[in-house]
């Protein structure tokens, strides 16, 4: 199974997978499971990390180089993605956030995600 992850559970399995769940943990080291990091969150990692905040201290190059040799897959924008960001109905507004559910939406994969701000948007939306 294909699945999408939520930036703050990529950070997680990359820097402090203890944190991650049992199941999120089990979703995202699974042999059959298919992590997939969204372009947007890289993006939003490169964003927070231009910041220059001290609680964020993320090298977005390496973060991402991490992730590919572990089997990741980089999921690209389309405007179709972008144009799946119109009917989701306003209930976050959080542009990432709302980028990745309709990423997960329209290549019909899970989103996995710790955020229950998200939960309202139902599937794909799966909290873990």
């Amino acid at each position: 199974m294909t699945l999408l992850v939520d930036t703050h559970l990529v950070l997680w399995a990359a820097y402090t997978p203890e944190r991650l769940s049992p199941t999120a943990l089990a979703r995202v080291t699974d042999e059959e499971q298919l992590p997939h990091v969204s372009a947007a969150s890289i993006w939003e990692v490169v964003i927070k990390a231009g910041l220059g905040r001290a609680d964020f201290k993320v090298d977005p190059a390496k973060l991402r180089a991490g992730l590919a040799v572990n089997g990741w897959t980089e999921l690209p924008i389309t405007t179709g993605h972008a144009l799946e960001v119109a009917k989701l109905p306003p209930l976050h507004a959080d542009p990432f956030d709302r980028i990745l559910i309709a990423q997960a939406r329209r290549e019909g994969w899970p989103l996995i995600t710790r955020d229950r701000a998200l939960e309202g948007y139902g599937p794909p939306v799966e909290l873990v």
